[in-house]
């Protein structure tokens, strides 16, 4: 899914609008005049001489999974396409404190310019596939997969997505075209589980996934009456997880959310539920320290 031909416009359109915010962009069309010239703000790097080029490094302050490397070689490459980037870890990498990860040669006010962006990127996205890793790592011997949620950075959808898979984890619906997921104002409103099923697979094209939540065992049961073959159970407790895996078991598959963390999620997982989707990786994450060092 994720090929270079898939990501490159959502990188384009990431690092466009990241280095747009950074520095806004200055019309120098004077009144009357036709031609338009534009010129990028960066008051600082404008202290440094335009001809001059720089060395620098970037290095990693903590432990972490790499991530992000497409985007943070873009902000630079945007910039200066002649710019020069060499990794010393590839993408998924365990990376470890003091470790250098990438050599930049280049531009150097395009360097400086480029700089905040890039390492934004790669911060973020290294912290979304590290915790992923980790709880992938704690579910490790248990059929349980770890998944991640519609709770993402707003504009990094595909981005935190992607860090997801990099990190070891597996995608939940992309967005709201891409799958159906029916909660319990979906319920209320159309009436019942029966009839907010029927009307699922009426309406919903081939190859669309229909998930349900439900709250309750009750629910469970009734859901299953109704076919359902990919189920959520929300909040539930780990004796009720465990009822509701020998419940359903090659009815439904049945996947736990809420209230999981890194001190939960074995126990979740060990109840035998198929999946565990985690808003956390995507919208509770700390960056990763990371440091970018002229030489």
């Amino acid at each position: 899914m994720y090929s270079d031909h898939f990501l490159a416009p959502h990188i384009q359109a990431n690092v466009s609008a990241s280095l747009l915010e950074d520095m806004r962009v200055l019309s120098r069309k004077r009144h009357g005049e036709k031609p338009a010239e534009y010129q990028a703000l960066d008051y600082t790097a404008q202290l440094i001489p335009r001809d001059k080029t720089g060395h620098a490094s970037v290095i990693t302050r903590q432990d972490a999974v790499l991530c992000g490397k497409p985007w943070f070689d873009a902000c630079f490459k945007m910039l200066d396409p002649d710019c020069i980037l060499t990794w010393q870890a590839n993408e998924g990498d365990h990376i470890k404190a003091g470790q250098l990860l990438c050599d930049i040669q280049g531009k150097a006010r395009a360097m400086l310019t480029a700089e905040r962006s890039a390492l934004n990127f790669l911060q973020t996205l290294s912290a979304t596939a590290t915790a992923t890793r980790k709880y992938t790592e704690l579910v490790t011997g248990t059929k349980a997969r770890i998944f991640d949620t519609r709770k993402t950075l707003p504009g990094l959808r595909i981005a935190q997505k992607y860090a997801v898979h990099i990190g070891g984890g597996k995608n939940q619906r992309m967005a709201l075209y891409d799958g159906v997921l029916i909660k319990e104002n979906h319920i209320l409103a159309a009436g019942s589980i029966r009839e907010v099923m029927e009307a699922a697979r009426k309406t919903t094209p081939a190859g669309i996934s229909i998930q349900i939540e439900v709250e309750s065992l009750a629910e469970l049961q009734q859901a299953l009456d109704a076919d359902a073959k990919l189920v959520l159970l929300d909040n539930f407790s780990l004796e009720m997880m465990r009822e509701a895996v020998n419940l359903s078991v090659g009815r439904a598959e049945l996947e736990a959310s809420g209230g999981i963390n890194f001190q939960t999620v074995r126990a979740i997982a060990e109840t035998g539920v198929d999946r565990i989707s985690i808003g956390s990786i995507t919208k509770d994450i700390q960056a990763i320290d990371l440091s970018m060092r002229f030489l």
